[in-house]
């Protein structure tokens, strides 16, 4: 075992995004995570994607894979047995679908006062939407994030990730943490409640209290940072460029880069104001130097000259870089079936338990004998009656 949770076990019962990605945050970092599935189909992420399966790699890396039926009272026993053995039980269904199962919290909490139950969902588990499908889509329309993606002069733009579940399960293992530090003072387990709706709106900055106190209401601004400058994305002779240097001191070595030092001290250029008035005026300025120079020879004056700049990557521009190979940010993974599977590492870094990808994603089922027998203490003909009864 490895990591700072390897002594930790997660039964994880969701599917698809935002509960499986705090699963996959969590035995990133050690933890035993047992995925339920349904027999027969199992996660549909395992189909998803434009390359079927690949996505699934990533998000079910680490874990075991067990098929049990939810849906009839054997089943769910099984999940009981496991739940008194377990730290952490993970769900993201549709609240009220696991009360039906009789799965609920108050259900496990009496089958193991120490748990920590993890659920995400859409809108959260109270509230007049919390019986509503919630899908990481409209949780970033609802939370505000789709009205400021996109240019102005068209329709609120996606992300271009599925950002609202990402986060909302990244939060919740935030949560899950936070609660397994209060067990550890009290001996008591809690329900941790991540909605995606709000922990897209976590992020939303002061976003509220600019309209509750100014009235001002944020729309779409395409590449710019409105009265921020220079900030944008400018065009180069084979390409663009990337290039923050809105602080005066970095605006000043951003001219000297040019080869005009004396723009720093143009009146409408020469404070982080000024050159937010003129902002439009300042980018075109700038973009007409930029497209003389190739990406390279631009990247290398704004180098030179400690001006923040990058490339838009692609997948194999990441491949490339020198940073992202120096610290292993992208890894290879042994696989029978792919020849070339390379997927993000284990982020964040922890200088003592560092985290790993030990296993590659599971097939349905593949750890049925392994927790069953072992885990469970289950014999040949007990397994044999459940597998009769459909419960695996």
């Amino acid at each position: 075992m490895f990591g700072a949770l390897k002594d930790l076990r997660v039964i994880e019962l969701g599917q698809l995004i935002a509960g499986p990605f705090c699963g996959q945050l969590m035995a990133d970092h050690g933890a035993e995570v047992i995925k339920i599935e349904q027999p027969g189909d199992g996660d549909p992420m395992r189909n998803w994607g434009r390359t079927k399966s690949l996505w699934w790699e990533v998000v079910g890396r680490n874990k075991k894979s067990v098929t049990i039926n939810l849906r009839i009272p054997e089943g769910q026993n099984l999940v009981k047995q496991l739940v008194e053995k377990s730290d952490f039980l993970l769900e993201n269904f549709r609240p009220g679908t696991m009360e039906r199962w009789g799965l609920g919290w108050e259900d496990l909490k009496a089958v193991n006062p120490k748990l920590i139950m993890i659920r995400v969902s859409g809108y959260g588990q109270t509230g007049p939407y919390a019986h509503r499908a919630g899908y990481g889509g409209i949780g970033e329309a609802m939370g505000g994030l789709r009205n400021l993606v996109g240019d102005p002069s068209t329709p609120p733009s996606r992300v271009g990730i599925s950002l609202g579940d990402s986060l909302a399960g990244t939060l919740a293992c935030l949560g899950a943490m936070m609660a397994l530090h209060h067990r550890e003072k009290t001996g008591e387990g809690q329900m941790i409640d991540s909605a995606i709706y709000e922990a897209v709106l976590a992020m939303m900055e002061s976003l509220v209290p600019e309209y509750t106190e100014t009235g001002f209401v944020r729309e779409r601004t395409g590449s710019i940072l409105p009265k921020i400058a220079p900030s944008n994305v400018y065009p180069t002779r084979d390409g663009s460029l990337l290039i923050g240097a809105n602080q005066d001191s970095v605006f000043r070595r951003l001219c000297e880069a040019m080869g005009r030092p004396e723009l720093a001290k143009v009146p409408k250029y020469v404070s982080h104001d000024a050159r937010g008035k003129n902002q439009q005026e300042l980018d075109n300025l700038i973009g007409e130097w930029t497209s003389t120079l190739s990406t390279a020879e631009l990247s290398g004056l704004m180098e030179k000259h400690g001006v923040p700049s990058g490339k838009i990557y692609k997948a194999a521009d990441m491949l490339e870089d020198p940073q992202y190979k120096a610290r292993e940010a992208l890894i290879k993974v042994d696989h029978e079936r792919y020849k070339n599977l390379v997927m993000q590492n284990v982020f964040p870094r922890l200088s003592k338990t560092p985290g790993k990808v030990s296993t590659k994603a599971p097939e349905l089922g593949q750890h049925n004998t392994e927790i069953f027998r072992e885990l469970l203490g289950l014999g040949k003909d007990d397994i044999d009656r459940l597998r009769k009864q459909g419960a695996i």
